[in-house]
């Protein structure tokens, strides 16, 4: 298997109404310091994949598109979408966290 499709299978596995980290999910990919490495994969996911893209989020807890473009706004839909609110545009880690 890919360290491509070991992310996959991770990021498949996101729970409903939780966020996990790229770097969270760099580490749970075999790849520790590779958090770059996650977002450039997920940038290059085919259009209208099923994965849940929309559940991964930066390390301070933000949506890492520029605040109000329309990917920001599509993504911070769908976590709502879950139940998971922005605070002072920051999601609640110790809420939220995939505690994998």
């Amino acid at each position: 298997m890919t360290p491509e499709e070991t992310l996959y299978q991770f990021i498949a596995a996101i729970p409903i109404g939780n966020v996990a980290t790229y770097g969270q999910l760099a580490r749970l990919a075999g790849r520790p310091s590779s958090a770059r490495w996650v977002g450039r994969t997920l940038k290059h996911l085919p259009k209208g994949s099923s994965l849940p893209w929309h559940r991964v989020i930066n390390a301070q807890g933000k949506i890492s598109f520029p605040v109000e473009s329309e990917a920001w706004r599509v993504q911070k839909d769908k976590l709502a979408d879950e139940g998971i609110l922005l605070h002072n545009g920051r999601i609640r880690l110790k809420d939220y966290q995939w505690p994998c």
